[in-house]
């Protein structure tokens, strides 16, 4: 299915991704902490309105 050189490149982009992706989020915590406070709470209230609202759509349309 993948030749050996195909796996071998794509360990190496993953690894690389990932470690580039840590490295960046490290370097901006500092301002991620100032400027997305409470982001969570906020996005997880959100998250679970939609999700009774969407509930009580389907509840009620199908009475």
């Amino acid at each position: 299915m993948f030749t050996k050189g195909q796996l071998i490149f794509a360990a190496f982009f993953v690894v690389a991704f990932i470690i580039l992706m840590v490295w960046s989020y490290r370097k901006d915590i500092k301002s991620h902490k100032m400027h997305y406070k409470n982001a969570g709470f906020k996005v997880g209230f959100w998250m679970i309105l939609a999700i009774v609202i969407w509930s009580a759509i389907r509840i009620y349309s199908k009475s």
